[in-house]
């Protein structure tokens, strides 16, 4: 009975990761790391600081990055980027209340992999009459959606810099946005406890759509699935919420996911949907699967975290101890089952399951 007991509790062992590959510190930012985000070819990530900086790297796991571009213009932190879907733009949002647009042109030789980055600025959003915490870019790169301390949320049209609408339903600061990859759908995310769902249409109102009640505290990120089919929320309550957004089952929970001992402060989805990255004040980042579990704990920094972002090959985070660090995912059999299936319950980690079956044995034949 005991070995039973032993091979069921390994069976649901998550992984823990106590290194990460570090991007040079010699170029590192001097203060917190509030954005990493990955260009939509994978190839650099961009990252921005409480020290009113942007960078831009050509990353590498084990090869510590190479700086490729240091922007300035902000006169505060910058809080948040969010790269064109063509990547050769970054958008930027601050607490200068601004939200800046910026070239960000590759250079060098054909055939030079790791090209160096031009950046000009094309512009400055200034509408805002409170910090800049959030911005996204829409899908078909036509619009930005930018979040603040005063509250609002602003649509803007890039081409012509002006205001297409100004949403207001919020009661205290917006902390998150992020576009449905169809477009079709905003999320914001605030201090209110509130998620709340906007239609992007040509004639949008101003009300949500819907409105999702569920977290406790603060709401300080958004993350629509790559299907469009889930929002991940996490909160000051230190929990991961996924939320429903097909047609049909649109703004119900889904699941809450429980285990940072601090606020989630940023969420994100894995490329291929089948995970959530979560990044919290307890220092860690957790990489969760479709049910309520952890499959791997990153414990490299040494402060809070702010910022994470994900790819298909990496997952990037940034801290209060300064640093960004590059990660790999945890090793598993599979994709796992799909949001709404009924047995979802199969997924498992095929490598802690295969450990467990062979620890068991080495048990039976030592009884």
């Amino acid at each position: 009975m005991k070995v039973i007991l032993f091979l069921v509790a390994l069976a649901g062992v998550s992984c823990q990761v106590n290194h990460g590959d570090l991007l040079n510190h010699a170029d590192m930012h001097t203060d917190t790391v509030e954005a990493t985000v990955f260009s939509p070819d994978e190839n650099y990530l961009a990252t921005s600081s409480v020290d009113k900086l942007i960078k831009i790297w050509y990353w590498r796991w084990n090869g510590g990055g190479l700086l490729k571009a240091t922007i300035t213009g902000h006169t505060l932190p910058v809080n948040a980027l969010a790269w064109s879907p063509d990547g050769t733009k970054l958008a930027s949002a601050s607490d200068d209340k601004t939200v800046k647009l910026w070239n960000t042109i590759r250079t060098g030789e054909a055939d030079q992999e790791a090209k160096d980055i031009s950046w000009s600025l094309i512009k400055t959003f200034t509408d805002h009459n409170g910090r800049v915490n959030a911005v996204a870019y829409s899908p078909d790169g036509t619009k930005l959606a930018s979040g603040g301390g005063d509250d609002l949320v602003i649509l803007w049209d890039i081409a012509s810099g002006s205001r297409i609408i100004t949403l207001n339903k919020h009661s205290d600061f917006v902390n998150a946005v992020a576009f449905s990859p169809d477009g079709t759908l905003l999320a914001s995310g605030s201090h209110d406890d509130t998620v709340m769902l906007w239609s992007v249409r040509e004639h949008m109102g101003s009300s949500p759509y819907k409105t999702l009640r569920g977290h406790s505290d603060a709401v300080t990120s958004v993350a629509f699935s790559p299907d469009g089919g889930y929002l991940a929320s996490g909160g000051r309550d230190a929990k991961v919420k996924v939320w429903n957004t097909r047609e049909g089952y649109m703004g119900s929970l889904k699941r809450t996911h429980s285990g940072h001992r601090g606020w989630v402060n940023s969420v994100a989805f894995s490329s291929d949907g089948f995970k959530i990255i979560s990044g919290s004040h307890d220092d860690t980042v957790k990489v969760w699967d479709t049910v309520d579990r952890v499959l791997a704990t990153y414990t490299g920094h040494t402060d809070a975290i702010y910022a994470v972002d994900a790819c298909s090959q990496m997952i990037a985070s940034g801290s209060m101890d300064r640093t960004v660090r590059l990660w790999k995912y945890p090793e598993l059999s599979g994709p796992g089952d799909d949001f709404l299936s009924s047995d979802s319950t199969k997924v498992a980690s095929f490598s802690s399951l295969i450990g467990a079956i062979f620890l068991a044995n080495v048990l039976l034949v030592a009884l």
